[in-house]
């Protein structure tokens, strides 16, 4: 039912910004929960950030006070402003969704590559 399309991936240097985007096929946009999650090989995949349907946010203590996750329900996009990137940034970063009513309804992007180099 939904499609979800990353984009906004590159490289950067430390202490750099990069903007990562999420489009969201459908017209069901706003009843979803929206996450990003990122991974290194090796590592378990971890939740970076999400926001809810109504704007609530949630950031991992590893991202505080540096990212910022916001969402135009009516353009169906998603949006993870990364600022003071460091290099443990490095990872596929993955967009996910979350139907708030059903949670058993959920998408993953494709992935989206960031590098952060010192």
């Amino acid at each position: 039912q939904v499609q979800l399309v990353e984009s906004g991936g590159g490289s950067v240097e430390a202490g750099g910004s990069l903007s990562l985007s999420c489009a969201a096929s459908g017209s069901t946009f706003s009843l979803y929960v929206m996450n990003w999650y990122r991974q290194v090989p090796g590592k378990q995949r971890e939740l970076v950030t999400s926001i809810s349907s109504g704007g609530s946010t949630y950031y991992a203590n590893s991202v505080k006070g540096r990212f910022t996750v916001s969402r135009d329900n009516a353009k169906n996009t998603v949006t993870l402003q990364m600022n003071s990137l460091k290099p443990e940034d490095t990872a596929v970063y993955y967009c996910h969704a979350r139907h708030a009513a059903v949670v058993t309804n959920y998408y993953w992007g494709q992935g989206t590559q960031v590098t952060v180099s010192s």
